[in-house]
């Protein structure tokens, strides 16, 4: 299974949620690619809101950071992001690069591709807030299109890696690789209801209020106003 890790935090192996995530990997790979991606240092601006990308993804001020990411998801067959909870949400660093994506959302120009893909978020905190700070990634996937998404969170009640418990450990160990058999049983499966769902609510926006010229027009050459559907073009 070919993989993309975005990693929220320059912490590596102090960190529970990077560690979590090497578990996965080892899980999932077998020996395909895995390309990894640390933020802030792989992509460390902030959007600048100048709409460019709604035109020309090439156009984004910040286009040499985000290509490299965009190419490497577009690649993978699963996305993760992992990331430690921030004030009960995801670091800025994390959000920042989200921001970047909006012009891929359903609401905009969704790629086919990611209707088959698979996401996996990998959170966690001394206590509390996981839920909230996975939901600031799943939303991104859910409106990406991403097929199916599954969240990882955990409340270790350490600052590192090396201080959660053993018997904390080894529940986790038997979590991921519980995970991990479902998210390989969905390798290349079509999109839930969800994401189905948010796709046909935003067909019936488009053609309704075609409201920027450029999504209009990619949906008409996609054939999503005609019936097609993007889990069903590639």
């Amino acid at each position: 299974m070919k993989i993309t890790v975005i990693y929220g935090t320059s912490r590596t192996e102090k960190s529970s949620t990077y560690n979590i995530a090497q578990q996965f990997l080892a899980e999932l790979a077998d020996g395909d690619p895995v390309t990894e991606f640390h933020l802030p240092k792989d992509m460390p601006e902030f959007c600048t809101g100048c709409f460019n990308c709604f035109s020309d993804p090439a156009k984004c001020p910040h286009y040499a950071y985000i290509k490299p990411i965009s190419d490497a998801m577009l690649n993978a067959d699963l996305i993760i992001i992992s990331a430690p909870v921030y004030v009960f949400h995801m670091p800025g660093q994390v959000k920042a690069l989200l921001d970047h994506f909006g012009y891929q959302w359903i609401a905009h120009r969704p790629i086919e591709a990611f209707f088959h893909k698979q996401g996996l978020v990998i959170t966690t905190a001394a206590g509390a807030g996981m839920r909230h700070a996975a939901k600031d990634a799943q939303d991104s996937f859910n409106w990406w299109g991403v097929g199916r998404t599954y969240t990882f969170k955990k409340a270790v009640q350490a600052s590192e890696w090396s201080q959660v418990s053993e018997k904390k450990r080894e529940k986790i160990t038997k979590e991921v690789k519980a995970t991990s058999r479902k998210i390989l049983a969905q390798k290349g499966s079509g999109p839930r209801l969800k994401v189905k769902m948010i796709f046909y609510l935003m067909r019936f926006v488009q053609k309704k209020y075609r409201y920027n010229p450029e999504d209009v027009a990619y949906w008409k050459e996609k054939g999503w106003f005609d019936g097609k559907k993007p889990w069903k073009d590639t």
